[in-house]
């Protein structure tokens, strides 16, 4: 069976369970699928059936008979849990060294010193924050006094927020350019992240503005095997900003979940042919890193409806990948990724299901399946899987 479009969707933070190595990043026990399936506004039919629940050492909920779709449970090869790092090895590059992170004091105060004189103004916090809160500890400060609010997470990242009415969005983009041109050797973090907000003291409201600057790949990845090859690249979300442009022949922003779906169900309406890639960032930035259950079950029983969509619009032989870059488990006392397995749903039409393609070594299998399926030669990092789910040849 030949095919034009294959489809990967992003559940951005959907982990299956802990890896062998979770306990070395102080993830021993986290499983953010048992954490939400678990909950009563948990309800996914549709990934269900597909085979979610058949996945290897899933055990939270039985698994269907006959599953749509074939399935596998990805280890992450990688060091580290970032959205960067997972991304850039589903599109096939394994990253040996995991990228730094400043969670206990903040960024280093060289780096400070080197940033503010770039930007000509003082910063505010430079601590590790929950970004909801730390708007409201330091936002009157901030509108005082115009200085941007800076902080960290457990995640390799440099966030910068700013009211829109103190710091237009533009200059916010520029200041975060600034940063991530600073942000080199010891400080690579994997991103730097606009975070603007608007509102009134105490009710502040981050925007849709959100922008990440994230650091090229260091290697040739699937996209830009795709790009080479004369196919198109479509990036739905913020697919673009993580590989910074690279390999993506169209692009376009999204504000939550469900219009990236509504977006991602427009393109099966349009021809082209290659790849639409995909991310969903609700489940990991709205609810995961808040430890909000409730929210994270809801988030999937929404896109699990949209899938049904998704899939009924779907063309004879539209190949549809389901998957994440790393765990976030909304049941942790922790508000960092998590260090976890990942799912892997393919299906098709045309293909026969319920193909268990078992624990694959790395997320880079995707990658060249999906090279594979396309008919793109490439050396990337990763073992393809497609002639044991082409059974329908």
């Amino acid at each position: 069976m030949s095919t034009d479009r294959v489809f990967i969707i992003v559940l951005d933070s959907y982990g299956i369970g802990e890896m062998p190595d979770a306990d070395e990043y102080g993830d021993k026990g986290a499983n953010t699928l048992r954490s939400i399936s678990a909950n009563k506004n948990y309800s996914t039919p549709n990934m269900e059936r597909m085979g979610l629940f058949n996945i290897d050492g899933v055990t939270c909920k039985k698994g269907v008979e006959i599953p749509l779709a074939s399935y596998a449970r990805m280890t992450e090869l990688s060091k580290g849990k970032d959205t960067t790092v997972g991304h850039w090895e589903i599109a096939g590059v394994v990253s040996e060294k995991a990228l730094p992170v400043f969670e206990e004091n903040g960024m280093p105060k060289e780096f400070i010193e080197k940033f503010e004189k770039a930007i000509g103004r003082k910063v505010l916090c430079n601590k590790a924050y929950s970004g909801t809160q730390v708007i409201v500890d330091y936002g009157l400060e901030h509108q005082k006094t115009g200085y941007p609010i800076v902080y960290t997470s457990a995640d390799s990242v440099f966030q910068i927020a700013a009211h829109e009415d103190v710091i237009p969005v533009d200059e916010l983009y520029k200041i975060c350019a600034t940063a991530r041109e600073l942000l080199r050797g010891e400080w690579e973090v994997g991103r730097v992240i606009a975070r603007p907000f608007e509102g009134e003291y105490p009710n502040y409201r981050r925007t849709a503005n959100r922008h990440d600057y994230a650091l090229a790949p260091p290697k040739k990845t699937m996209l830009d095997c795709i790009k080479e090859a004369g196919l198109e690249c479509i990036s739905v979300g913020k697919i673009s900003d993580i590989f910074t442009g690279r390999g993506v022949t169209d692009a376009v922003k999204t504000k939550n979940n469900v219009d990236g779906m509504n977006k991602s169900i427009e393109f099966l309406n349009r021809d082209f042919k290659g790849l639409c890639f995909i991310n969903l960032v609700d489940f990991d930035m709205v609810y995961g890193h808040r430890n909000n259950v409730d929210g994270y079950a809801k988030a999937a029983s929404v896109f699990d409806r949209q899938l049904s969509e998704f899939i009924n619009k779907m063309r004879e032989n539209d190949i549809l990948i389901i998957t994440a870059d790393h765990g976030c488990d909304p049941g942790d006392i922790s508000i960092s990724h998590s260090r976890e397995y990942t799912p892997m749903l393919i299906y098709s039409k045309m293909l026969k299901g319920g193909v268990n393609l078992g624990t694959r070594k790395s997320f880079g299998d995707i990658g060249a399946t999906v090279l594979e399926i396309l008919g793109v030669d490439s050396d990337i990092e990763g073992e393809s899987f497609w002639q044991q789910v082409n059974i329908k040849k």
